[in-house]
């Protein structure tokens, strides 16, 4: 399952610069699948729905930093463990238990956003 982070945040930023697939923004910030991916053309999302890598998406939160599940692999393939949970200070990125993904998904979508 990617990671959350939740309505404890503090706004440090301490997450986003340790995010390898670029899946960390700051509250009210629009986003892209492509943002620091190699990722080029489309996807398809989990609703079957066609998606522009490069279309802007809005925030998926205002007043504190989220986590793009799309892009979110635990760190998978870079890490031993996921870096933004190692650096909060307030222990607000945690699992996130409606978006379970299993460690076969969670690397095949590594592979698809860095390939």
């Amino acid at each position: 399952m990617s990671l959350k982070i939740t309505e404890e945040c503090i706004n440090c930023g301490a997450c986003e610069p340790e995010c390898p697939n670029n899946a960390i923004y700051e509250g009210s910030k629009e986003w892209t699948i492509s943002d620091g991916t190699k990722i080029k053309g489309f996807i398809i999302n989990k609703l079957g729905i066609k998606i522009d890598v490069n279309f802007l998406q809005k925030p998926k939160k205002d007043d504190y930093y989220f986590i793009v599940s799309e892009k979110c692999t635990e760190c998978l393939g870079f890490y031993d463990e996921p870096q933004c949970a190692s650096v909060c200070p307030v222990d607000c990125c945690i699992l996130d238990e409606s978006n379970i993904e299993s460690k076969e998904e969670l690397l095949k979508k590594k592979k698809i956003l860095h390939t």
